[in-house]
């Protein structure tokens, strides 16, 4: 049951986390305009979880408004992995259905 909370609470925070870097990542990419309240939004909502890797590589900039944030794809990367480390972590601390029906025996 906790560890059924657990996962879905992890799963929840790590989908959030993607979620708003890649919104960062496309509306970056296409030059949406950073004075329209949603984009200003995104970005707000985002820097918090890009904080820790930005400036880690730099940003490729493609004609006048067009811009590639790879910190932000290496951001998107990195919380999937521990997202997948800590469902790891649970699901090896939870003992399986079957393991207790054999010790039931």
């Amino acid at each position: 049951m906790i560890a059924r909370l657990l996962a879905g609470l992890i799963n929840f925070f790590t989908a959030v986390a993607l979620l708003f870097l890649g919104f960062r990542v496309v509306l970056r990419l296409f030059g949406a305009n950073a004075d329209v309240e949603f984009v200003r939004w995104v970005y707000d909502s985002s820097a918090i979880l890009l904080q820790p890797f930005r400036g880690i590589f730099p940003t490729q900039t493609i004609g006048p408004d067009f811009v590639i944030d790879f910190s932000a794809l290496f951001a998107m990367v990195v919380y999937g992995l521990v997202g997948m480390a800590l469902l790891s972590v649970v699901v090896y601390l939870t003992p399986s259905s079957t393991a207790v029906v054999k010790k039931k025996r």
